[in-house]
């Protein structure tokens, strides 16, 4: 089996004329005396798009305040709105299964089809806990979709329900992240549905997202992901750390719609932090003009 690693009406004009300007002369005199005109209020639709862009300046006077508080070298660019029409999601070439498409498996994929400079941040397994990664991520409001394993989230649920509040989509990275090829169907059907118990149980919501472990599966991974109510299989185009970026592609280039890697690690396994980390993964799509959007809002 192979295995592959988004109104008066006027008496006369004479009399019209006159009562005019006696209120004019009035109005005048009660304004001098006052020091102001009349107290006019706006239309409703100019109090409307006044309050509209009072709350956008706001909004992005918060997201310099919080660029600058985590060192970002620019503010991270709004993305578009999601599509109104959700593009279709093929399995990438090269990375179907026997039998993919006469069996509709859950279509696996690295990037996604838009024309928007938009790249989508995928954090993966949930070892690191960092409550700075939360406040980061809150300011400066940047999405992110994270896909979870029951044997590293169960030492903190609490902290994994703050994504939820926040948002964030909480997917499934099986219960105890094995190299799923290696293992029967049954076996496998075990790892992904009782993720799937899981985070309905904790969190609320039934995932459609499904990440294997170190990105291996084989044709009876993704029967087991479609059995268990997984519609969606994303892999990732790129791979974020402190220190580096790694590639999929020859040409290490960031492409519209590509879909990062990163993981929940601290100090322990990096030089660094997590938000370390996504300081280097904004700096670097700011830089070269892209967006950071929710994945969810594109399937």
């Amino acid at each position: 089996m192979r295995t592959v690693g988004q109104k008066y009406k006027s008496r006369s004009s004479a009399a019209v004329r006159s009562g005019l300007a006696v209120l004019a002369a009035a109005a005048l005199a009660a304004g001098c005396a006052s020091g102001t005109g009349p107290d006019v209020p706006p239309a409703p639709g100019q109090q409307g798009a006044k309050e509209a862009a009072e709350v956008r300046a706001a909004q992005q006077a918060a997201r310099v305040a919080a660029a600058k508080r985590w060192g970002l070298k620019k503010v991270p660019l709004t993305p578009p709105p999601p599509p109104a029409v959700k593009p279709r999601i093929t399995t990438r070439e090269g990375f179907e299964v026997d039998g993919h498409r006469e069996s509709n498996l859950p279509p696996v994929f690295t990037t996604i089809p838009t024309r928007h400079k938009v790249v989508f941040l995928t954090i993966d397994d949930g070892a690191e806990k960092d409550p700075a990664f939360l406040r980061m991520m809150s300011q400066l409001k940047v999405p992110y979709t994270a896909f979870l394993s029951d044997y590293l989230v169960r030492e903190d649920y609490g902290y994994f329900a703050k994504m939820r509040d926040a948002g964030v989509g909480l997917n499934n990275h099986t219960l105890s992240h094995p190299y799923l090829p290696g293992l029967s169907y049954a076996r496998q059907k075990r790892e992904i549905c009782g993720m799937q118990h899981v985070i309905e149980r904790r969190y609320g919501k039934r995932p459609t997202l499904f990440r294997p472990p170190f990105g291996n599966y084989d044709r009876d991974t993704l029967r087991a992901a479609k059995a268990c109510g997984i519609r969606y299989a994303p892999l990732w185009n790129e791979e974020v750390f402190v220190d580096r970026w790694e590639y999929r592609e020859w040409d290490r280039k960031i492409r519209p719609g590509d879909i990062v890697l990163s993981h929940f690690r601290g100090r322990e396994d990096w030089k660094g932090t997590m938000p370390d980390m996504i300081r280097r993964f904004l700096n670097k799509v700011t830089a070269e003009g892209y967006a950071v959007a929710r994945l969810e809002d594109y399937l």
